[in-house]
């Protein structure tokens, strides 16, 4: 079985809990992590499991304008490394050019600030109600990966998000649009 990781992220902090639900998938699925510039439709359509992850920005997906403001802090800030592909398109884009998929199974992340969601907001939700929208059907509930005030992991989140990765493999295979459930 082969499960595909897409991800936006601007400081790295995506990326690294993308590759860490990877390790986690590895004990029953060939995982592939993309980020969201570099994925094929071919990617999309060979996987049976669709993992899709963004950092929350303005209480929802990244668009062009926060982007550019991401850039601007870490020129600002000597702490935050700008992800090499944090210019390009990001995954609100990609999802709305994503072909519709009836029955894959499909999960979404998002890394965001600390705090009740209602006042951070979820970018996960964002993308797991387009995921639906397009046929889609969702392992797991949404989930969310902290970030400090300096836009740094939590401690604990990069492990948080390994153990995410082996219960949605658990979730995804048997699931009942699963083609080995």
């Amino acid at each position: 079985m082969r499960a595909l990781i897409v991800y936006e992220s601007m400081y790295e902090n995506t990326r690294t809990v993308a590759e860490r639900i990877a390790a986690g998938l590895t004990d029953r699925f060939e995982t592939s992590v993309v980020a969201v510039g570099s994925v094929s439709p071919t990617d999309v359509a060979e996987a049976d499991l669709l993992v899709c992850g963004a950092p929350t920005h303005v209480h929802g997906l990244p668009r062009p304008s926060t982007r550019r403001a991401a850039a601007d802090a870490a020129r600002k800030d000597p702490s935050l490394e700008l992800a090499a592909d944090a210019a390009g398109p990001g995954v609100r884009e990609w999802l709305a050019a994503l072909a519709p998929r009836g029955g894959q199974v499909a999960a979404a992340f998002d890394t965001r600030m600390k705090g009740p969601g209602v006042f951070t907001g979820r970018a996960s939700r964002a993308i797991a109600r387009r995921i639906r929208r397009q046929g889609r059907v969702l392992a797991t509930a949404p989930t969310s990966f902290l970030v400090d005030k300096h836009n740094h992991l939590l401690p604990g989140e990069a492990d948080r998000a390994e153990a995410f990765g082996r219960s949605l493999a658990v979730a995804a295979a048997m699931s009942p649009s699963h083609p080995h459930a």
